[in-house]
């Protein structure tokens, strides 16, 4: 599970960010050797994709009490806490260009969660994961100039497929949510890596995760006065926050530094992977043989795609 919608140690100031008239910081990557950077981001995005399904399977388990609606709302509340300890944005050094980074990611952030965990209550898991899977196929296939690298993306596209078997469904809302989703991942992606360029640091995620979260205020406010929370339900729509909201935002924008947004769609794929694998070593779930056909099918794509060196 996703959503999607990814840090310097809090020990390290913060970089300062350019003016309004200057050009752009030079990055912490000028210089950096290739190869230890395309593998730095690949682990970062390893780290990304297990956090966030890590954080979906416990954030599940506040359904029957808060509900989705409930479960985002603390999610992007934690998350915003966590981000902006981290990050410690300064707004008033943000230039116009910036800001309009920072609120559209905050928008297509909110958007982008809310819209895949009420996919999933309304079409299933596999249906939904399948859906937003389109959103960062549709970033890879846009940015691929070469027949391999369009060959990787639609494998990993099948693989995606095979594994989390998705049922027909005539829930239109549902369905259309899903394709949401898959719109609010692409530009996700997208936004992620042009606010890597502009601001530095942890800033711009810590100040969209901030907003995000104060768009949430009155909706979480609503859910939770008419579904009253446990203390187990709000543990686990915390940890959610944390381990699906916080740890991702900031992986996947310093992933995005390293590596081009379209071997970033493909990676995505491994998400899927990650979730059987939680539920076969954590709760036991047996695998169809054409599940295991599909992490095959998908760990070979993004084998392909990391040995043909994308370059930083």
């Amino acid at each position: 599970m996703t959503a999607h919608a990814n840090a310097p140690t809090p020990a390290s100031p913060p970089a300062q960010g350019p003016s309004a008239q200057g050009p752009p910081a030079q990055g912490p990557l000028d210089g950096a050797r290739p190869g230890r950077v395309r593998w730095a981001g690949v682990a970062m995005m390893l780290a990304s994709g297990t956090a966030n399904q890590a954080g979906a399977a416990i954030g599940a388990l506040a359904f029957p009490v808060i509900g989705p609606a409930g479960v985002v709302a603390v999610r992007q509340w934690v998350a915003a806490a966590v981000l902006l300890a981290a990050g410690r944005p300064r707004p008033r050094s943000f230039t116009g260009a910036q800001w309009r980074l920072v609120l559209a990611l905050a928008a297509v952030f909110a958007t982008m969660n809310l819209s895949l965990y009420t996919a999933v209550a309304r079409v299933g898991l596999g249906l939904a994961v399948t859906l937003e899977f389109l959103g960062p196929l549709a970033v890879a296939l846009a940015g691929s100039r070469r027949r391999a690298d369009l060959g990787c993306a639609l494998a990993a596209a099948g693989g995606v497929v095979a594994l989390t078997r998705p049922e027909p469904s005539s829930d239109f809302t549902g369905l259309g949510l899903g394709l949401l989703a898959a719109c609010c991942w692409a530009a996700y992606i997208l936004l992620n890596r042009a606010m890597g360029r502009t601001l530095p640091g942890a800033e711009g995620p810590a100040a969209a995760a901030g907003l995000s979260g104060l768009l949430f205020v009155p909706v979480g406010a609503a859910v939770l006065a008419a579904h009253p929370p446990t203390l187990a339900a709000l543990a686990c729509a915390g940890a959610a926050g944390v381990l699906s909201s916080a740890v991702p935002f900031l992986a996947d924008l310093l992933a995005l530094r390293r590596v081009p947004a379209r071997f970033f769609g493909v990676f995505m794929s491994v998400n899927p992977v990650l979730a059987a694998g939680a539920g076969l070593l954590v709760l036991g779930q047996a695998l169809h043989w054409t599940r295991w056909l599909g992490i095959l099918t998908i760990v070979a794509a993004n084998l392909v795609t990391v040995l043909r060196d994308p370059r930083p």
